[in-house]
């Protein structure tokens, strides 16, 4: 009995030296990080003896699953949101606002209006021309400048990731060294620097993980890819710009170069990485191009608008704003030595969408035009243009449009040859004045007209319009500019709607068609082709003359300085590529830059919610993974309390069973 005795508390002493330990080592870890409680537990008596006991990490796979999922989750809002809020403060602010400026530019053009011809005034226009390119390149240095930043953390987010990656490859290794030994139960430690490693870059990019052979463990990404393989193998991230070295994309090597890189689907990433990309997808690549978007439209309506006029020299007007002409990207890929700049199409600017283009070399002769959104995708349909010539522009579309580009092309391309147009977002950091000065402000109209003093009706003319100089055949810029034809004089006869028409050309009479408007296109050849018009208002009686000359010495003159400030309600910012011929597809200029505010704030709002929202999920996962795999001071307290109480009975029947032992001995003798 004594033996029995012995053996029983010789097994109690030793199994609850074991649990003594695992609390233990439970207690002493409760601080560190990654780490698994551990429990140990014994087979049923046998034999008087207590069987084997068996040291096990307590963990639940399903609710570590469920907590690198939202870990990545939160991460991706938490980068996001502390990206997109400092993008949005910086455009809310008053100070930054581009409205200001737009509204200060054209509040001093109407001002110039009361006084045409006084060089303060023009001086007031010019200066906040400046101040409005100056708004504009700081907005855009902005978001140039957050640019940079992303590409910096992402640099050190992957360089981070890649490190994990290959770290949870060598702990495979050993684990798959040690799986099935004796030495398994006490290498707890490599599961947990495992499973630390994997949480730590599903925080930076979202993963999946299946169990492999020998306790590995296989980690791949949300979107499919294979970050980590059975016997060590594992693939690492790398970022490349193709074709625009600035724009860097997430691409995935094989190790040691054995295939070709991986695109990734950074729509579908999560975590810092993911987060930092749709960032800069979202918001920092929109705002650009519409911020150059912008800019150009304005400089081009201004510009067609003032050349249509006539400045304080009594010259015809000229450009106010130097519209850039901007290098196209090739691709790597390329193979012919074909090189393509961009710029605005001149009168085009609001056929511009706010994005950037790919054209692509469908023959030697010919390219396909297709707009792509902030992630690269394409949208609406692809247009086709010539290039036998050099230059794709409206007038060499053969099929579609050209939204509003102009571009140069030399040297020889390849079929399949493709380049990226990024005019907008090169735009807004570029676009500078042709002139600073004032005179060069086209207030005036180059024409005016007259009624003849010998008139016997009401009827009277109109000012007049002038809608093209470049290809008018009835100006001449000169210098000095004047009528090509000289004055036009307009007698109406004794006929019911017939007029006569007199200039260099000679004399016609022609019938027009009530309402007597555009009279000059109504008369035919050549008078279709002068670039300008005008209409008879009222009832004229026969004989009544009419008259056009060239409006020399008018500098007092304000007619096209009010289209000039008209400018600001014109809808001249187009919105959408694809639009029907029904929707409103433009708006003004503060519409369009409030617009990008308001873009910027509600897509920050939305991230707070959804990020507040993935912050409580992943408490609750962390609560769920922490309730069986976290330290519990309290229960490890009460257990080091039972086991040690246990430890002291089973010490206690060891001396009972020794003072026993050592009676039968002495009855023995």
């Amino acid at each position: 009995m004594s033996f029995s005795l012995y053996d029983i508390a010789n097994a109690g002493v030793r199994a609850n030296s074991e649990l003594l330990q695992t609390t233990s080592k439970n207690i002493a870890n409760v601080n560190t990080e990654g780490y698994v409680r551990e429990r140990t537990e014994f087979t049923t008596m046998i034999d008087n003896q207590v069987g084997r006991g068996e040291t096990y990490r307590l963990l639940n796979e399903f609710a570590q699953k469920q907590l690198n999922r939202d870990t990545s989750n939160k991460a991706f809002f938490d980068q996001f949101v502390t990206e997109a809020s400092r993008v949005d403060s910086l455009f809310s602010e008053e100070s930054n606002s581009l409205s200001t400026s737009i509204n200060s530019f054209f509040n001093n053009v109407q001002e110039s209006l009361n006084q045409p011809s006084s060089t303060v005034a023009r001086s007031l226009v010019m200066t906040d021309a400046q101040n409005l390119i100056d708004q504009m390149d700081r907005l855009s240095s902005i978001v140039v400048d957050q640019k940079a930043v992303v590409n910096e953390q992402l640099e050190i987010f992957s360089e981070e990731a890649n490190n994990l990656i290959q770290n949870i490859s060598d702990l495979n290794t050993k684990i798959a060294s040690v799986h099935g030994t004796d030495r398994e139960s006490v290498s707890s430690g490599l599961y947990n620097e495992r499973d630390k490693a994997i949480r730590d870059l599903s925080e930076l990019i979202d993963i999946e993980t299946l169990d492999g052979n020998n306790g590995e463990k296989q980690v791949y990404l949300g979107s499919g890819q294979a970050l980590v393989m059975q016997s060590g193998s594992f693939n690492l991230f790398s970022f490349s710009g193709d074709p625009d070295p600035n724009f860097k994309e997430l691409r995935l090597d094989v190790n040691g170069g054995k295939a070709v890189p991986l695109d990734v689907d950074v729509s579908k990433l999560k975590g810092k990485i993911g987060g930092l990309l749709a960032f800069r997808d979202d918001i920092l690549v929109p705002a650009q191009n519409q911020l150059g978007q912008m800019g150009l439209a304005l400089a081009d309506a201004f510009n067609q608008q003032n050349r249509l006029g006539m400045d304080a020299n009594g010259e015809i007007g000229g450009d106010i704003f130097a519209i850039p002409t901007v290098d196209a990207f090739g691709y790597q890929a390329n193979t012919g030595t074909s090189t393509m700049t961009a710029t605005v199409e001149p009168g085009k600017g609001s056929e511009l969408p706010a994005s950037d283009f790919i054209i692509t070399y469908t023959s030697a002769t010919t390219v396909e035009i297709q707009a792509i959104d902030n992630k690269g995708e394409p949208i609406g349909t692809a247009s086709t243009a010539n290039v036998t010539a050099g230059v794709i522009d409206s007038s060499t579309i053969t099929g579609g449009e050209a939204f509003g580009l102009q571009l140069n092309v030399s040297g020889t391309a390849n079929t399949g040859d493709q380049f990226m147009v990024k005019l907008n977002s090169q735009a807004a950091t570029t676009l500078e004045l042709a002139t600073e000065r004032p005179e060069d402000l086209a207030l005036a109209s180059p024409i005016r007209t007259a009624n003849d003093i010998n008139n016997t009706s009401d009827a009277s003319i109109s000012a007049g319009t002038v809608s093209d100089i470049d290809n008018s055949t009835g100006i001449s810029v000169g210098p000095p500019p004047s009528l090509a034809n000289g004055d036009i004089t307009l007698v109406k006869t004794a006929n019911a709607n017939e007029y006569q028409i007199t200039d260099g050309n000679g004399t016609s009479t022609f019938t027009i068609t009530p309402p007597a408007e555009n009279i000059l296109a109504q008369a035919g050849a050549p008078y279709d082709t002068y670039g300008f018009d005008f209409n008879i208002e009222g009832s004229p009686a026969t004989g009544d003359t009419f008259t056009l000359e060239f409006n020399t010495g008018g500098f007092d003159d304000n007619r096209n300085g009010l289209l000039l400030a008209n400018l600001q309600n014109g809808e001249l910012v187009r919105q959408n590529v694809e639009a029907s011929s029904t929707a409103d597809n433009h708006k003004t200029f503060n519409q369009a830059y409030s617009a990008i505010v308001t873009d910027i704030g509600v897509v920050t709002s939305q991230a707070q919610t959804n990020g507040a929202a993935f912050t409580a999920l992943a408490d609750q996962s962390e609560a769920w993974y922490e309730s069986l795999s976290g330290v519990n001071l309290d229960e490890e307290a009460a257990n080091l309390l039972r086991f040690q109480q246990s430890y002291a009975a089973s010490a206690q029947v060891l001396a009972t069973a020794r003072t026993i032992f050592d009676t039968l001995l002495s009855a023995a003798r």
